[in-house]
């Protein structure tokens, strides 16, 4: 599976625990990220991962592009709600290409683990479907 990371500045910390006690299961996968976020995540697991843009400078336009080129089958982008993004615009539009194209999306904590436990018991296999 291509799995997409991207986090606010105030969630970035906790997608590096995150990843930090899932590493075994997300090093079975190919990995991509925002700069900032894919940086720190690598640099804290050791996990390859493609590094694109950081956030504001068009990182989460390229993930956006290669969901709508169907080249990511699952995105962890965690969310803070609590803090006005001037960037807002461009996270609506990757949750909106998320659901046009039917890719499981995890914005905080509790869904990444139901989707990151339900990838490895095989429930997302469907997307290696859908891909080829």
């Amino acid at each position: 599976m291509n799995i997409a990371i991207t986090a606010h500045d105030a969630k970035k910390e906790l997608m590096v625990q995150f990843c930090i006690a899932y590493c075994g299961i997300l090093s079975r996968h190919t990995l991509c990220g925002t700069g900032t976020t894919g940086k720190m995540v690598s640099e804290a697991t050791g996990l390859k991962i493609q590094q694109f843009l950081s956030g504001p400078q068009g990182g989460d336009q390229q993930i956006a592009a290669r969901i709508a080129c169907n080249e990511i089958d699952l995105l962890l982008f965690f969310r803070d709600p609590l803090t006005p993004k001037p960037n807002e615009p461009n996270d609506m539009n990757l949750l909106r290409i998320c659901d046009m194209h039917n890719i499981p999306v995890a914005t905080n904590i509790a869904t990444a683990e139901v989707l990151i436990h339900g990838l490895e018991r095989g429930d997302l296999d469907w997307r290696e479907i859908v891909r080829n």
